[in-house]
């Protein structure tokens, strides 16, 4: 196994772009542990409280998915309390075996992957609008990744991370706010561009807010930024999010592929 991702990883990601976008940006960055033999498997761990990424053909065979398994044990993986991002086949090979070690893993999120080739104009506009983070807007930012990720459960970090990772947003322009009328902070998402992608990410609306519209509006707006600069727009969603996921749905987007978190 080598330590490094080259074009054959890119290529092999390619009939996988959507399920696996995430994990072919983090191949190009640092990462704590990349492990590939360029063909049937890919180990890319970054960083915590980040989960480790696993691709694998589909259909892969059961000695793969025994390599898989067997690579995330040696590399202490497993035994750190690692979450791990990986296809169903996979993830159920995984909690068979954990079984057996005493490890106990099971399903924690199951994800859906969707694109949006024809936007569609949200049926009923929100009050307010659309508005780029700047510098000034970091304390409500944090606020926001704080809230998102306490309510998901995801990658959860301190106030210093996010404080972080929202000043580096804002240099780059990733993050976006709804506001309504009365100019108050409703809702709040991200736009990553991955190579011929758009990324959109850690939406979310505070609860007093939700079924106005607002979300809806919010990332059919920046979508169509990502389209008017030539990216196909992408997102992942919760799949227990029914409301989220036909939201999204409403104004184009299309399900593409299918994987779950487990740990």
């Amino acid at each position: 196994m080598d330590h490094f991702a080259d074009e054959r990883d890119y290529k092999l990601l390619e009939n996988d772009k959507y399920t696996f976008s995430v994990l072919s940006g983090k191949m190009g960055g640092a990462c704590e542990l990349l492990l590939t033999d360029h063909e049937k498997l890919i180990i890319c761990f970054s960083c915590n409280p980040y989960p480790v990424w696993i691709w694998t053909p589909d259909g892969a065979a059961e000695e793969e998915k025994e390599k898989a398994y067997e690579l995330a044990r040696e590399n202490n993986l497993l035994a750190n309390g690692h979450t791990f991002n990986l296809k169903y086949d996979c993830a159920e090979y995984f909690i068979r075996r954990s079984s057996e070690d005493a490890a106990a893993l099971s399903v924690k999120t199951n994800m859906f992957a969707y694109d949006c080739p024809n936007l569609i104009e949200p049926h009923r506009w929100a009050d307010g609008s659309l508005h780029r983070c700047v510098p000034e807007d970091i304390d409500e930012l944090v606020a926001f990744m704080d809230l998102f990720h306490k309510e998901t459960g995801i990658d959860q970090d301190s106030l210093e991370a996010y404080r972080r990772k929202a000043e580096e947003a804002i240099s780059c322009g990733r993050y976006f706010i709804w506001r309504n009328k009365e100019g108050k902070s409703v809702s709040v998402c991200s736009s990553r561009p991955n190579g011929s992608l758009a990324c959109i990410g850690s939406v979310y609306t505070h609860e007093q807010y939700r079924r106005m519209h607002y979300a809806e509006n919010l990332v059919y707006q920046v979508s169509k930024m990502a389209k008017d600069a030539g990216y196909m727009p992408m997102l992942y969603t919760n799949a227990d999010y029914i409301a989220s996921n036909a939201c999204y749905e409403k104004i184009g987007y299309v399900l593409r592929g299918k994987l779950c978190t487990i740990g």
